[in-house]
């Protein structure tokens, strides 16, 4: 590969939402994940070095809008999760109200939000958690998604939006105030760094 035509590939918001859905990740989704396990954005030898498929998923994944061509390899986000975390939500909310909450309920950062209501919102995240699962074990899979909650009967614009998603085994709750502004590279830059994030605990704990 000559620096002419040097390639690094990234996922797209779209990408990161399809990649990170699920708590166990079909094999496309585990190939697009592979794009946010380096220190930067990978090229095509490096992508396939982490995982055989990405040679296959590539083209389908340029199709489907999940993956993007650069011309540089886009560094990982450098700051810690904590410090970040909440510049980063912010902007993926129209009113600038976000907050980030385990599955379990805890409230792991937020910004525009008081910590009471922060408190009941990760409480809520973790009751629909349970909903969607209950669901899903009847068959019914809808619930498992994202979710919003309106407070006027013409229901325009959502009082909150609920987005789920797994780095690792690990579940999450995005809860957004307002107009939930998904298209948005913040939403790589969040994955990208609790990945980032995970790995630098795992290897802490060894």
């Amino acid at each position: 590969m000559t620096p002419e035509t040097a390639q690094w590939f990234m996922l797209t918001p779209a990408g990161v939402l399809a990649a990170f859905a699920d708590k166990e990740p079909d094999e496309t989704a585990v190939a697009l994940q592979a794009l946010l396990s380096g220190e930067r954005a990978l090229d095509a030898s490096a992508w396939a070095e982490k995982t055989p498929l990405a040679p296959a998923v590539l083209a389908q994944a340029l199709k489907a809008g999940w993956v993007q061509a650069m011309s540089r390899a886009l560094p990982r986000p450098d700051a810690r999760l904590d410090d970040f975390l909440q510049h980063v939500i912010a902007s993926l909310s129209g009113e600038r109200r976000a907050m980030l909450a385990s599955e379990g309920g805890f409230c792991l950062g937020r910004t525009g939000v008081d910590q009471d209501e922060a408190e009941t919102l990760s409480a809520a995240a973790a009751d629909y958690a349970d909903f969607a699962a209950r669901q899903a074990r009847r068959g019914w899979r809808g619930a498992s998604r994202y979710v919003s909650f309106h407070t006027d009967p013409e229901m325009l614009l959502p009082s909150y939006s609920f987005v789920p998603f797994w780095v690792d085994g690990a579940g999450y709750w995005l809860v957004l105030g307002g107009e939930p502004l998904l298209n948005n590279p913040a939403i790589v830059e969040l994955l990208w760094g609790i990945k980032a994030a995970g790995t630098r605990f795992a290897v802490a704990g060894l």
